[in-house]
């Protein structure tokens, strides 16, 4: 990529690198609109593709493209430019969630460590082994989230089957749940719709003694669509946070979880999102309370980290789908 030229081939490869992002359900709830004359990415909310049952405020979908901003923020770096961004950058249209303009690089070459972390990262919904993180590592991926202004927690054990409860409970009642039930079904993907959703073999598997919470997208806990397994006894488990709880927030929440993930992958450790209590406004106020003698936070995220299977990929939206026309 040229400093001076942004052409085709390298706007198709920010707008790929974006939608690599994860996201909910992997919805994929963003468009990108790209103005070659200021060198700026804007992405925006996808209406089309937001949860109104699930996400009825739009915070997973702001996280979401938090993800996806960070995702254009490491391959413009990769490719040598300096990327400026900011949030919320017109109040006259809240679907514009965020904005990034290619300045001119005064940096060296970047490490593509993260560039090609980012194609590697997926979730992985399998069993993890129990062999613990290492603390450097885990000292590592807090400091990645500070750098966005979030913070990762580790919680103790008796916290960690706190997270888990709250976490089963919001499971049980999204399969009790009439239309989030039918809202997550619609997004398991079938032959007739390869690119939307999840695809039925990334789904995973159900923890055949109940420790480990796992979302059950068909509403179901039949084995032959499901099939149980046991997953680890103690697992390591992130809770992410804000010190509050703006559209702000939840676009710097994104994007410290994307930059959690990548340097996750970057280890050769796996991750999926428990994002189940996150659903229930009384559940997540549990986990803003840990551990009870904390600063009180907003909780984004929950995140399980281990080593395992990696897992197949979920498909991602090809370029020309999320793309408007050029300003």
């Amino acid at each position: 990529m040229s400093s001076s030229t942004l052409d085709a081939p390298a706007l198709e490869r920010l707008v790929a690198a974006a939608v690599a992002a994860p996201s909910l359900h992997n919805t994929q709830p963003w468009r990108f609109r790209l103005d070659t004359d200021t060198r700026t990415v804007h992405i925006h909310a996808a209406a089309d593709r937001a949860l109104c049952h699930t996400d009825p405020v739009g915070r997973a979908v702001h996280l979401s493209v938090g993800c996806a901003v960070l995702n254009v923020r490491v391959a413009a770096a990769h490719f040598g430019w300096e990327p400026v961004t900011r949030l919320l950058p017109c109040p006259q249209r809240p679907a514009l969630l965020a904005t990034v303009r290619l300045a001119e690089s005064v940096r060296g070459a970047p490490s593509t460590g993260w560039y090609e972390a980012m194609w590697r990262r997926h979730s992985s919904r399998f069993p993890f082994s129990g062999r613990p993180l290492p603390p450097d590592l885990l000292a590592e991926l807090t400091d990645a989230a500070q750098l966005e202004r979030a913070t990762l927690r580790f919680p103790e054990r008796d916290d960690t089957d706190r997270v888990l409860r709250a976490t089963r409970e919001a499971e049980w009642r999204n399969r009790a749940d009439a239309d989030r039930a039918a809202e997550s079904r619609r997004l398991v993907s079938g032959p007739h719709s390869p690119s939307l959703g999840l695809p039925s073999a990334a789904l995973g598997l159900q923890d055949a003694l109940d420790r480990m919470p796992m979302r059950d997208f068909g509403a179901h806990r039949h084995p032959d669509v499901l099939p149980a397994r046991a997953f680890e006894t103690r697992p390591t488990l992130a809770v992410l946070s804000t010190a509050h709880d703006r559209r702000t927030d939840w676009l710097r929440a994104g994007q410290a979880l994307e930059r959690v993930l990548l340097l996750a992958t970057r280890h050769g450790v796996r991750a999926s999102l428990l994002h189940q209590a996150m659903e229930w406004p009384d559940l997540r106020r549990v986990l803003d309370g840990l551990p009870a003698d904390g600063p009180r936070v907003h909780t984004q995220m929950v995140i399980r980290f281990g080593y395992g299977p990696e897992g197949p990929a979920s498909p991602r939206r090809p370029v020309e789908e999320v793309m408007e026309a050029d300003v």
